[in-house]
């Protein structure tokens, strides 16, 4: 059984924390204000804007500590990851999760976030939400309907996506609890204390920035590992600024995919709107949902 954390009551507590890259608080503003509007309070953790001379938010210690309080502090109702980046990997470990697992709340974010999703679901069977972080609320964001998702996902609508189909799709359906992310993560945690088992699952993947010989290696360490033997479904989400080699790889992203899972029946579904791109719909993962893919559209509605 999957748990699934309180919805969100008007009056609630947002906390947003940087587990991994920094951001400057400028960049969290339109975010925290449009929490607000939506009749939130908001936390905003030492590592948001703090001071950092690197890469990361903070030092380890520091990222690590201002994750554990908000995940202890029984004031705050969900956790927003500013953003990601890099950095959950190394602190991902030390994470004490005896007063989340008595006292569940959303965890929010994607990318490198990636990471606490698939631990928090393979070792304590708890729902997370995949979906946009801080910066995605800026630059008139805090309106679309992918942000829009997060807001009704947090007050306890059912996600129910309908997208056109496209030519490599493969029909069928499915039915299966989600798990999934970014793709460089996925592989990434392949024999770690956070890695997925996808057995009767359905399984969404996105990346961005990657060279596309390397996201072909990385969907064969996924295949390698079994994680697509006993699949439910796949779901491919966007794969945004890929690059390629001076002597071109020669596949694009849909044949990559395609020539992979040509041995298996599952059911497939290219273009999801799932991304480092503003195309980003929030998604509980861990919680059950049924896929359907025809000719005509693709609907993938989360089991009530």
């Amino acid at each position: 059984m999957i748990t699934i954390p309180p919805y969100l009551k008007k009056g609630d507590t947002i906390g947003i924390t940087c587990p991994a890259g920094y951001m400057e608080y400028k960049k969290a503003a339109t975010c925290i204000a449009t929490l607000k509007r939506w009749g939130y309070h908001v936390q905003a953790g030492k590592t948001v804007g703090g001071e950092s001379g690197s890469y990361f938010s903070g030092t380890d210690e520091e990222r690590l500590a201002d994750l554990q309080t908000m995940m202890d502090d029984d004031n705050i109702h969900a956790i927003l990851c500013g953003r990601g980046g890099y950095g959950v990997g190394r602190i991902i470990e030390q994470i004490n999760f005896k007063k989340f697992i008595k006292k569940p709340k959303w965890i929010i974010g994607f990318s490198d976030i990636t990471i606490l999703h698939a631990h928090i679901f393979s070792n304590y069977k708890i729902a997370t939400l995949h979906a946009p972080m801080a910066a995605a609320f800026n630059d008139g964001g805090s309106k679309n309907v992918f942000v829009g998702s997060l807001r009704k996902a947090l007050q306890g609508t059912a996600n129910n996506y309908s997208i056109a189909s496209g030519p490599y799709n493969r029909k069928g359906e499915a039915t299966g609890k989600l798990v999934g992310g970014n793709l460089s993560l996925l592989a990434h945690i392949c024999g770690t204390s956070s890695d997925l088992n996808t057995k009767g699952k359905i399984l969404f993947i996105e990346d961005v920035g990657e060279y596309l010989y390397n996201i072909d290696r990385m969907l064969y360490q996924l295949k390698r590992n079994g994680k697509l033997d006993k699949l439910e479904g796949l779901i491919v989400g966007g794969f945004t600024d890929t690059k390629d080699t001076s002597r071109p790889f020669g596949s694009t992203i849909y044949e990559i995919v395609y020539h992979l899972v040509d041995e298996y029946s599952f059911p497939v579904a290219f273009d999801f709107p799932v991304s480092h791109g503003k195309e980003n719909y929030a998604l509980k993962t861990g919680a059950e949902y049924h896929l359907k893919v025809t000719r005509q559209k693709v609907v993938l509605r989360e089991k009530s």
